[in-house]
């Protein structure tokens, strides 16, 4: 709590406003106030009004006064509400001195306020409310940012969402473009006829993915638990349980740092289809992106913010390329690499690039590390890169045609892994002895493997029918149409406290 000595002298003028009010009666934290309308409405029916005309229709309103501009005999303020700002009015002739003395004595920036009063267009055509009558219903105890400028600082933009909503139009569209997306997911996912599921996010054993998790612990049963860092196992129980088309949109949590692109707590899109596989689950995901650009954009592109603030369209319609990942390694370093290239072969293409690979690296293994430099950091519009070596892909089916690849793809934009997608391993006993060596990777001090679960396999043994699978980050998604960073696309990233 800031002390009286550590108060500005703007934040301790308006606490001795308040308390002047609060002993006059006044309470400026009012139970609500009796609004008819908004701002989005009476610009809609409104819109063609002529200046200088006096509807003599009388509206309640309310919002958050941004602009505030006192003269001797007129007021205009804008008050900002939720989709819209609208501007009221207080005259001498109009709302009489009692109540302009009230509003310049009173109201500050960045106060909520009801104003009831007739809707009119001032002489320059702006679409107003003639205040006859205000009530301040929440007080603002801090000054707000310069109109302009707002909050400049991008760590206070995050330690202070709040303000940056109030003062930055592009936050507030935000919480609307992500919603929007999320929206679009749902419903046509609904429209393919997915149901959508809840699965834990409290586990007693993680699994799903290669991530180090959280560990938390249960009084009542004396155990440690561990949040969820993918939904996978429990999806693949409700398709073994007949349920053949299901999605969650989710939170997951992998404790492995936070950077530009990465969150510790993300929100993600896993589905599964039975009797589909990773080209059911591509053609699918194609269509969840291009529809999701529609509904927020009107058109299937992304609209990225460059680095010098202005907005660079992009075409996200059609078909998008799909190339295999070693196909596409081989077209990057120029020369043909593959499962069949020498070890000590792909460790010279690492060091000639300077990329770092541990020293008991597989061909797999030194594949995808080149695959990662080399291809999907250069990357820009949408492409499918599919045929992953298998051994880095322990829930993933064997491919049909090739023992050593998974039916696995990665859908990667602008440098960055947007989703992934499979044909689902359905086979019990190959998926034990994957566990087995997941389990002995962790054994070894891999914070990332996988532990041998064995209520998963029991329900495997019962019978999963062939299915594909996809994961997408919900926030991924979001920076790849808007270019944008995870900071600016989740409304309360994680940050380390002041």
């Amino acid at each position: 709590m800031t002390s009286d000595a550590e108060r500005s002298e703007q934040e301790q003028v308006r606490r001795d406003k308040l308390a002047r009010m609060q002993a006059e009666g006044n309470d400026p934290y009012a139970f609500g106030y009796p609004r008819t309308t908004d701002a989005l409405t009476l610009q809609a029916r409104f819109a063609d009004l002529a200046p200088d005309t006096f509807t003599g229709e009388t509206v309640g309103v309310a919002g958050r006064v941004v602009l505030n501009r006192v003269s001797g005999k007129i007021i205009f303020a804008t008050l900002r509400g939720a989709a819209a700002d609208l501007q009221v009015m207080l005259t001498l002739d109009g709302s009489g001195q009692e109540l302009l003395d009230r509003w310049k004595n009173d109201v500050d920036l960045g106060d909520h306020v009801g104003v009831t009063g007739e809707v009119i267009t001032s002489k320059r055509g702006e679409l107003s409310v003639l205040a006859s009558g205000f009530q301040i219903t929440s007080k603002c105890l801090h000054p707000l940012p310069e109109k302009h400028a707002g909050l400049t600082d991008p760590e206070a933009r995050v330690r202070q969402r709040y303000v940056d909503l109030i003062v930055r139009q592009e936050a507030r569209d935000m919480v609307y473009l992500r919603s929007g997306v999320v929206r679009s997911l749902r419903h046509t996912l609904q429209g393919n006829g997915y149901i959508e599921a809840e699965t834990p996010m409290l586990q007693v054993m993680h699994g799903g993915a290669n991530a180090r998790p959280f560990v938390t612990h249960i009084n009542a049963y004396d155990m440690p638990l561990y949040l969820r860092i993918a939904p996978e196992l429990y999806l693949k129980r409700l398709l073994v349980g007949g349920v053949d088309r299901v999605f969650e949109i989710n939170r997951n949590f992998r404790n492995e740092g936070a950077d530009s692109s990465h969150n510790p707590e993300f929100t993600m899109l896993e589905m599964y289809e039975a009797y589909g596989d990773y080209d059911t689950m591509r053609f699918l995901t194609q269509q969840l992106v291009q529809n999701a650009a529609i509904d927020v954009f009107g058109e299937a592109v992304a609209r990225r913010v460059a680095p010098d603030g202005s907005v660079e369209e992009f075409d996200l319609s059609g078909d998008w390329p799909v190339k295999t990942m070693i196909g596409a390694l081989s077209d990057a370093l120029g020369e043909e690499v593959g499962l069949d290239t020498p070890v000590e072969a792909l460790r010279a293409y690492c060091e000639r690039f300077e990329i770092e690979e541990p020293a008991d690296a597989s061909v797999g293994m030194l594949l995808e590390e080149l695959y990662v430099e080399l291809v999907e950091s250069k990357t820009t519009t949408p492409v499918f890169y599919q045929d992953f070596p298998k051994e880095n892909a322990p829930l993933t089916r064997v491919h049909r045609h090739d023992p050593r690849l998974a039916e696995k793809w990665d859908l990667v934009g602008w440098g960055a892994e947007m989703g992934t997608g499979y044909s689902e391993l359905i086979d019990p006993i190959d998926q034990r002895e994957r566990f087995v060596a997941q389990a002995a990777r962790a054994a070894a001090g891999d914070d990332e493997a996988m532990r041998l679960d064995e209520d998963f396999l029991r329900a495997l043994e019962h019978g999963m029918p062939p299915a594909g699978g996809q994961g997408m980050g919900i926030d991924r998604l979001i920076m790849t149409l808007t270019g944008l960073g995870v900071r600016d696309t989740i409304l309360f990233p994680l940050v380390k406290p002041e």
